[in-house]
Parts: structure tokens; sequence; C-alpha cells
């Protein structure tokens, strides 16, 4: 009985504890929906609000246009109104004084000739020579009404027409931005963002990405990143904090950037990689990743490793050339297990390298198969991947055993593979550069 009690019991809490997870489940999705709805109705405030606001300026910019262009066109017909209007007042003037000369001329005679016959000669004689000066016969010109302006406004109806069709297209108002963030990968000191295009419609003609900081209410987007590829890789992040990542899109022939897309949050727990300080013959950044070899100790090539070994299998680890020196056979860019002190190269026994003239080393051992020499702005990467040679007690690297490392060199869009055998379990490397000459500078990422 007590047999049968404890197997209900195991069920009970097995039952128990199944419905904590179902509940637990749940929830996580109820949760997901709340964020789903919250993003839908926010999102559609915001576009309403860009709306509003959109065509609140459009209309007062239209009216200020309008408005500016009607007082133009009446100023024209006030100019034109005013430049007319005075000759003709000029000559209306003229006409209305010899009017008045007429007047008073007709009431002379009309007195000189009912004056008796004692004046009527002094009389008559001084209204003559008056009637002479006037030149009564002498008329000035009134223009005829086909040579003085007829004003009129010539309004294009086309206008309006033009405008309803163009409005028509203006903006639009869509569910989806035609470019996600389809991955957020951590790398050393930052995150490699990699989007898409989900509107096979929208011919891209680059693309904008934009990060900041989650959970800073003040804190801005800045851009990362403008440009035709579909990656970027965003350095100088703080491991262990939230970035947000957006991007969007123009499309060919256009200004204006498409809607942005969704942030997505992403963030590295890997410490940025950085060159190792108080090397003799090398000078570094603020952030310790460029390295710039100088001229204080010409007579040797020493090596500058990096300050811990920070590179891991599985990542890809990135040189990028930035200024060149002269070339010599013991320059070498590379990755090894330890660091060793009065070295002159990375090529030796537990490194695998590349020499500025795009030789391969590995272990010390000059490859057949060669990369092109390296120039300004080469970028030269790494690859690796553990491939077991032997088998290892519970397949734990840190027990030991023999490996072989597959590596994979790129520079110049072209590939060495190469593998790397080497005497001792490794999870993570230290990397290295070393130059005989003066000149060469080193980006690490």
């Amino acid at each position: 009985m007590s047999v049968e009690v404890d197997l209900l019991l195991q069920e009970a809490k097995e039952s128990i504890e199944a419905a904590q997870n179902y509940r637990s489940e749940l929830q996580q999705r109820l949760h997901g929906l709340n964020q789903a709805r919250k993003q839908i109705r926010g999102s559609s405030g915001q576009a309403r609000e860009a709306l509003r606001r959109h065509f609140a300026e459009l209309q007062a910019a239209a009216s200020r246009l309008l408005a500016e262009r009607q007082a133009s066109l009446l100023a024209e017909v006030d100019t034109i109104e005013a430049g007319s209007i005075k000759p003709l007042d000029d000559c209306q003037s003229l006409i209305e004084h010899g009017v008045g000369q007429a007047d008073e001329l007709l009431r002379e005679g009309e007195a000189a000739l009912r004056c008796g016959l004692g004046e009527k000669e002094e009389k008559l004689g001084s209204f003559t020579k008056k009637a002479v000066h006037i030149q009564l016969d002498s008329l000035p010109e009134v223009p005829a009404l086909v040579d003085v302006p007829c004003v009129s406004a010539q309004l294009d109806d086309s206008l309006l027409s033009l405008l309803r069709e163009r409005v028509s297209r203006h903006g639009s108002v869509s569910s989806h931005p035609p470019v996600l963030i389809e991955e957020l990968q951590e790398r050393p000191g930052g995150i490699l963002v990699r989007w898409c295009k989900v509107d096979e419609d929208f011919a891209a003609a680059d693309y904008r990405v934009q990060y900041r900081r989650s959970g800073s209410g003040g804190s801005q987007y800045e851009d990362a990143y403008i440009g035709w590829d579909c990656e970027f890789l965003v350095l100088h992040l703080d491991p262990h904090v939230d970035y947000l990542f957006r991007v969007c899109a123009r499309g060919e022939g256009r200004t204006e950037w498409s809607p942005w897309s969704v942030p997505q949050t992403g963030y590295t727990t890997l410490a940025p990689h950085e060159w190792r300080p108080g090397t003799e013959g090398f000078i570094l950044s603020s952030r310790k990743n460029i390295a710039l070899r100088n001229d204080s100790c010409q007579n040797r090539c020493p090596v500058l490793y990096s300050n811990a070994p920070t590179y891991f299998c599985g990542q890809t680890l990135t040189f990028r050339i930035t200024a060149l020196g002269l070339m010599d056979r013991r320059d070498s860019l590379g990755v090894c297990i330890n660091t060793l002190q009065g070295e002159e190269s990375l090529q030796r026994d537990q490194a695998v390298c590349i020499s500025t003239n795009g030789a391969v080393f590995v272990n010390g051992k000059e490859m057949t198969n060669q990369l092109p020499a390296i120039t300004v702005g080469s970028s030269v990467t790494f690859d690796m991947e553990v491939v077991n040679l032997f088998p290892i007690s519970n397949n734990n690297l840190s027990e030991g055993g023999n490996f072989k490392l597959r590596v994979t060199i790129g520079s110049g869009n072209r590939e060495v593979v190469s593998d790397w055998l080497v005497d001792q379990a490794v999870d993570c490397l230290y990397f290295g550069c070393s130059f005989a000459h003066s000149g060469w500078k080193v980006l690490v990422f």
C-alpha cells in the first residue's frame, strides 16, 4: 500500500512540476503577446503623430507658398496699373486745364459782344489775342483702348490636377520596415551586426546602422555604418552592457531613409583585443588596439604580443593594416600558444603567421600556398577550429592530449587553409606581430 502511495505521491509531484512549467511557459507567452501589442500600439501612435506633424507642416508650407505667390502676382497688377494710369492722369489734367481756358475765353467773348460801341473794339481785340494764344486748333492726343493695358491673370488649372496626383502618391504606411537585423554576434569588444532585406520590391542603394546603450534615457542613437554591405562590426563597446541596434535603408535614387527596423538588444561578454603595453619598438593607441612600429630599435625585430590570450577558436581575428613600412622576411602577423621573450618573429614553433610578403608559416615552416602581399588597407583574418587528432579523455580540452587546429588565413579575397599541430590543449590563444622596419601600423579586432 505504501508503495502505491509513494508512486502516487511521486506522480503528483511530477504533475505539479509539469503544471508549474506549463504555467511559466504560458506566462512567458503572455508577456510576449503584451510586448507585441505594445509594439503595435506604440508604433501606430508614433506613425499617426508623424503623419499629422508632416502634413500639418506641408499644409502650412503650402499655404505660405500660395500666399507669397498671390502677393507677388497682386504686386505685379498694382505695378502695371499704377504705371498705366499715370499718363492718363497727366492727360486728364491737361484736358481739364484746356476746358477751363476755353470756358474763360467763351465768357470773355460773350462779354465783348454785349459791351457798348466805345469798349467793343478794345475788348474784341483782347479776346482775339487770347484766342490766338490758347491755340484753339491744338488738341491733346488720347490713347485708343487698344493702346492701353487690359490687365488679366493667367492661371494654369493643371496645377491642381498635378498637385492632386502628387499628393495621392505622397507618403506611405507599411506594417514592416524593408530591412531587419538578422543576427547580433558578440566579438571581442564589439558586436557583429548582420541585416537582411525583407521587402523584395525595395531596391536598396545603401544601409545605415545605429546603436546606443540600452536603458539610458538620455542616450541618443549614433551612426555606426553607412554603406552597401549587409554586415558591420561595431567596436569599442563595453563588455556585459546591453546595446540597442537598428538599421534602415535608402532606395535607389532617393534621398530619404526608410523606417527603422525594430531595435534589437545585443551585448558582448568578450573583452576587447589589446596589444601589450611597454614593448620596445611600438607605440599603442589609447584603446591599445592600434600599434605603430617606431624607430626606437632599428637593429632588432621585436615581437609585440597581445596583452592576454583573448582569441578563442571559433572566432574571427582581424588585423587591418593602415600604414606601411619597408618589408622584411622576419615580418609576421599571427597567433601563438605562448609568448616568448627575445624572439624576432612569429615564424617559430607553436605559432601560425603570415609575413608581409604573403608567405604563410605554421610552426616555423613555410607553406607552399601563399597569399597576396600586404598593402595599405589590407585585412588579414584568422579563423580556427579544433580537429582532434587522437581521442581525448571525456572530450575535455583541459585534460590535455594531441590536437590539430585547422587554421584559415584570409587576405586579399584569397584564403589558405592549414592544419596546425599543437602539443597541448588550448582554448585561447595569444596574437602578435613583428616588423623589422618602422612605419607599420596595425589595428586588431
